[in-house]
């Protein structure tokens, strides 16, 4: 099978260094918004800047390169222990490059492997096999700050009357987004996971994230519900960096899963403003970025 090493090395390159069109258009747009010479307009001006810089320079947008966490979609007949030395060849390279900071910290020990490789989890890589000819490589970046954010409810909560339904749903939603406050990194994306079990709705919660900016969900009822939960967030008035503002979340996006009859569990994946993430298409042999 065809070698992508050097190819997965470009697709983090080019997640690392360029935020996507839809975010950088979206933190604009956040910037026009908000009060001309406030602390809300300058960090997002300065976020900008950064971003334009970051392009130019083919730097890192953020000194956390964050957890690479890679989603890939192949056709029947590609090996999948094939497609994970690449990506940690990859990975590795990267690394070296300093597109990458050495991220991979032994829990036990305190040890950086240096090259951010380490047990099968790291990089966090997940396989689906798929029907079609094109292998897909969706690529995020994630960052520590931002994960810290990130939690998970039980329903129902009592303390924040929030019951087994989508009203209690956007009450711990809204509860998770006033807690985080500014740390996070806001303006941020949250990624939301109504039900399966504790590991399954974490894993949702980020991958609902692949989605643009702006990307309708294809339910009415959570489309509805993303858009409200948006518009809300922004109103509890704790903006970019947590320094007051009309932009404290820059979209939602929210997937279902089936779950047990005892349990309804609500995930929370907090994105920063540094939303990275990029595609990589093969088809035929030919390769393209997205």
């Amino acid at each position: 099978m065809q070698d992508l090493t050097e190819h997965i090395f470009e697709l983090i390159r080019r997640t690392s260094t360029d935020l996507p069109a839809d975010v950088e258009g979206s933190l604009r747009e956040a910037a026009d918004r908000e009060q001309s010479g406030s602390a809300a307009r300058g960090a997002l001006e300065t976020i900008l800047k950064n971003v334009e810089l970051s392009r130019r320079n083919s730097t890192p947008i953020c000194q956390d390169t964050g957890t690479p966490i890679f989603y890939v979609h192949f056709p029947e007949g590609w090996s999948t222990r094939q497609l994970r030395r690449q990506i940690e060849a990859a990975v590795a390279k990267a690394t070296k490059s300093s597109y990458l900071r050495p991220n991979s910290v032994n829990a036990l020990t305190d040890e950086n492997t240096g090259n951010n490789l380490g047990d099968e989890h790291f990089p966090s890589i997940h396989f689906t096999e798929v029907d079609g000819d094109a292998l897909t490589i969706d690529l995020m970046l994630k960052g520590g700050g931002c994960e810290n954010v990130g939690t998970q409810y039980s329903l129902p909560n009592n303390q924040l009357g929030a019951g087994r339904d989508l009203h209690g749903v956007r009450k711990v939603v809204l509860d998770a987004v006033h807690k985080a406050q500014g740390q996070g990194c806001a303006p941020g994306i949250l990624g939301v996971a109504i039900g399966g079990d504790r590991g399954s709705s974490y894993y949702a919660s980020k991958e609902v994230l692949c989605r643009k900016l702006g990307q309708g969900n294809a339910n009415p009822e959570l489309a509805a519900l993303e858009k409200r939960l948006t518009e809300e967030a922004n109103q509890l008035g704790i903006g970019p960096m947590g320094f007051g503002g009309k932009t404290t979340v820059l979209d939602t996006k929210i997937t279902g899963l089936h779950r047990l009859p005892a349990s309804y569990f609500v995930s929370v994946s907090y994105m920063c403003w540094a939303y990275r993430r990029r595609r990589m298409t093969v088809r035929s042999g030919e390769i393209s970025y997205g």
